[in-house]
């Protein structure tokens, strides 16, 4: 039975590389129907931080990635948090130091005794990558205030919770000939190990917890990206579905999942690559569906929604103008609002002739005369307009589009119309020609 999990340090947001090495661990997972575990490496007390772990927590369930044990999962190899798995570690300690292969230095630090011999790690993604003996001196495993170091309490823990296979960054592989000697000091079989090859920033310099698009939270909850888009462009970080199209859905990317496929060089991040798949998958959002997960965004910008319907259809206008949804607002804050700024551009276009007020007044007037207010009805009026001054249609459009919206850009002026009401638009209409 395959058993795989992710085990993040909680010392600050998820970031983008650990969401990579969930994903790539639960894909394994799941292609394979085996069980992927949430493991929390908490023993750092100094950096460690319980905001942290649940924002840990908080990302990869909004990515969509779901653990089979872990912390409020539960299981049968728990705890789950290495801060409450001492007892266990002592116990693996004791047995190291029964066997001679432990030492007390004089501060108080116990070292484990190396076995300087070769050792060769057969990995899925690196293949097999042999150390040579080593000479560097021996591994702390218990610092002399009592508590453990990263490489012991990670094999101890893999051992219990009878990990088959490893997906981590390629920046572990150094170490991972110290795992494997610990693992044959306590007589166990090491995992399988895949290293998967670091994500880089488009420069190719190592990405930083300050470089853009390395926080799950800030660069993707709070950046206005939709779960399923930030899942498929990390798939193909560092791995190449064989595949005809690159947007492909979560079911279609467990299916395709190779470990064998995995890229051995660094992948290079690209926002704008990110940005692109989340235009994708924004697009096929019915109205309904954009609103809610819009919505939380206009909100956040004051905007105060008093008919969902309209709502739901002036955003579904802009969709394929956008590729954010922090987008949204700025392209849509004028239906809820009648006090809208008009831009600088559109003041000097409108003011740029002096029959634009004309056409708008002709415009007014037409609109006011339609009994019905739909699209078609708006459509009419303006070619009415257009032919009583002897104007293409085409005059008048982007007229209107400044004077109800206070943009040069934006849906269909029809669009804008229909959705803000009669009595809107030519309230609107008067006020632009006030200017």
């Amino acid at each position: 039975m395959i058993r795989v999990r992710f085990a993040p340090s909680p010392t600050g947001d998820l970031h983008v590389g650990g969401g990579r090495t969930a994903l790539f661990n639960w894909l394994f997972a799941r292609k394979f129907g085996g069980t992927f575990i949430l493991r929390i490496e908490d023993t750092d007390g100094a950096r460690n931080t319980e905001e942290a772990a649940q924002g840990i927590l908080k990302g990869l369930r909004w990515m969509g990635l779901d653990w089979d044990e872990g912390p409020d999962a539960g299981g049968s190899y728990g705890p789950y948090f290495q801060s409450q798995r001492k007892s266990i570690y002592d116990a693996y300690l004791a047995r190291l130091e029964a066997d001679g292969r432990t030492y007390v230095e004089d501060n108080g630090a116990v070292r484990f005794k190396f076995s300087r011999t070769a050792i060769t790690v057969n990995d899925l993604v690196c293949g097999d990558v042999t150390f040579a003996p080593t000479e560097e001196p021996d591994m702390t495993l218990r610092r002399p205030d009592g508590s453990y170091i990263f490489h012991f309490v990670n094999v101890v823990d893999d051992i219990e919770m009878k990990m088959t296979h490893v997906f981590r960054g390629e920046d572990h592989l150094s170490n991972t000939w110290k795992h494997i000697d610990l693992f044959n000091a306590f007589g166990a079989t090491p995992p399988t190990y895949a290293h998967i090859p670091l994500i880089l920033n488009s420069d190719g310099s190592k990405m930083s917890k300050r470089d853009e698009g390395s926080a799950i939270e800030k660069s993707y909850m709070n950046g206005g990206f939709l779960p399923d888009a930030v899942f498929n462009y990390l798939c193909m970080l560092g791995w190449t579905p064989r595949a005809d199209v690159e947007k492909l859905s979560r079911e279609a990317l467990v299916a395709l999942f190779e470990p064998s496929e995995i890229h051995s060089s660094n992948a290079r991040f690209d926002m704008a690559k990110c940005s692109w798949f989340n235009a994708q998958y924004l697009r096929e959002l019915s109205p309904e569906a954009l609103f809610a997960v819009a919505r939380p965004f206009l909100e956040k910008e004051g905007l105060v929604i008093t008919d969902e319907a309209v709502a739901a259809a002036a955003v579904y206008s802009v969709k394929e103008k956008v590729s954010l949804l922090t987008e949204i607002p700025s392209w849509v804050h004028y239906f809820f609002r009648e006090d809208y700024v008009f831009e600088a551009d559109v003041v000097t276009k409108l003011k740029a002739k002096p029959e634009n007020v004309a056409l708008l007044q002709a415009a007014a007037s037409a609109l006011a005369t339609q009994t019905e207010w739909t699209e078609a009805s708006v459509q009419t009026a303006v070619e009415e307009a257009a032919k009583t001054l002897s104007v293409k249609p085409g005059a008048l459009m982007p007229l209107l589009r400044f004077a109800l919206s206070g943009q040069s850009r934006g849906p269909g002026v029809t669009t804008i119309a229909h959705l803000i009401g009669q009595a809107s638009t030519l309230k609107r209409i008067e006020r632009a020609t006030a200017l």
